[in-house]
């Protein structure tokens, strides 16, 4: 992948000179000034890793399995230093919601759920966190609240592990675990110009696009999770996308028989629909039930369901994007295939509006054979890589 220019400001700053770092920014400009201080902390062939075109080549090189750098871009978390990765994670903390469950919360969790398939991976015992025995419960989503005592968190995993080396810091055929998570500006960071902020790993795929100092797309925005719940060392429980399962889980449990029958899908899935490499490609036709025949009750809670994966941007642009959703509401469906309970293998529910797309399936685990995990995927009709890109 070929590396963007690395002046900054009108061409003053060489690569690895420093880069103007305004510690009174707030919003977008906070972002740029983030990443400007996340860049002072590299060195020039680091930088090279990080700062990379806007093409479509670049943007769209981003995927749900744990690949490692031969299928996304930028520079690998595991490779830097505590100074460092603090600032790649500012960056992340700057520019995503502040909501529990949501945005940066939820990142720092798929980011744990990594570190425990990494711990089961390699660990030829039950030693791992062990998740929680029900996918129907609803643990709390705050990473600081403590486990439910009702809640055993000394049942093993009982699903047997692949065979594979480990992911973790040293990487690995699986590449499991926080460290093989990677950062890349597609584009140099700016007030003035338009870049993406371009981040990924295994389970989580996060695309900012930026245009004029402004956010101008947060789509395509891929988040999956397994295990879908833990008990970690520490007595807390982790639900990473209990946000996401219980507002589709609502929205599908208000709908009555008759509803139902018309937003059953005829087709099953087994995946997302347009994941990794299906860019533009949206069905031609909208189905399931129109969000127009729904009641206004409902139709709240299509928004709640919405909600959280917009959430993953920065709470005034999710809020923005919020009201064009509200706004093309009732020209939005919801479908679904399998059960509505979001809790068995091939469960999907589907939002499909003239902006908005949502999609959560439910598949058989990878590591945690015995148990299901989640794929989701949020994108926007017209706003996917800030509609930098045209696709047939």
């Amino acid at each position: 992948m070929a590396n963007a220019s690395t002046d900054v400001q009108a061409g003053k700053s060489a690569a690895g000179a420093k880069r103007p770092v305004d510690k009174h920014a707030t919003g977008a400009k906070a972002v740029v000034s983030a990443a400007n201080a996340f860049l002072n902390t590299l060195d020039a062939d680091q930088q090279s890793e990080v700062l990379l075109d806007l093409t479509e080549a670049n943007a769209t090189a981003w995927s749900n399995l744990p690949c490692g750098s031969s299928c996304r871009p930028g520079i690998r978390l595991g490779s830097l230093t505590d100074t460092q990765l603090a600032a790649a994670m500012n960056v992340l903390k700057v520019s995503t919601g502040t909501g529990k469950g949501t945005g940066y919360d939820q990142i720092t969790q798929i980011l744990k759920a990594d570190d425990v398939l990494d711990a089961a991976q390699n660990s030829s015992s039950a030693s791992a966190p062990a998740p929680t025995s029900s996918e129907s419960s609803t643990p709390s989503t705050d990473p600081s609240a403590s486990a439910d005592p009702s809640t055993s968190a000394t049942d093993a995993p009982t699903g047997t592990p692949p065979s594979g080396g480990p992911g973790g810091p040293g990487g690995g055929a699986f590449g499991y675990g926080s460290g093989d998570y990677f950062m890349a500006f597609l584009g140099t960071p700016s007030a003035d110009g338009t870049w993406q902020l371009h981040f990924g790993g295994h389970h989580l795929a996060v695309n900012l696009t930026y245009r004029d100092g402004k956010p101008a797309g947060a789509s395509p925005f891929f988040i999956g999770v397994e295990p879908t719940t833990w008990t970690a060392d520490d007595g807390t429980t982790y639900t990473p996308m209990a946000n996401q399962r219980n507002g589709l889980v609502a929205l599908t449990g208000s709908l009555n028989t008759e509803q139902l029958a018309k937003a059953k899908l005829a087709a099953s899935f087994s995946d997302v629909l347009l994941g990794p490499g299906k860019d533009g490609q949206f069905p031609e036709t909208k189905e399931g039930i129109p969000v127009s025949s729904l009641t206004p009750k409902q139709k709240q809670l299509v928004l709640k369901a919405i909600h959280p994966w917009v959430a993953n941007v920065d709470d005034a642009t999710a809020k923005q994007l919020m009201k064009t959703y509200e706004h093309e509401l009732n020209q939005t469906y919801v479908g679904y295939s399998g059960g509505t309970g979001l809790d068995s293998q091939g469960d999907y529910v589907r939002i499909d509006g003239p902006g908005v797309w949502i999609e959560f399936v439910c598949q058989g685990g990878v590591v945690f054979r015995d148990q299901i995990h989640y794929h989701t995927v949020y994108r926007d009709h017209t706003r996917d890589y800030g509609s930098e890109f045209t696709f047939s």
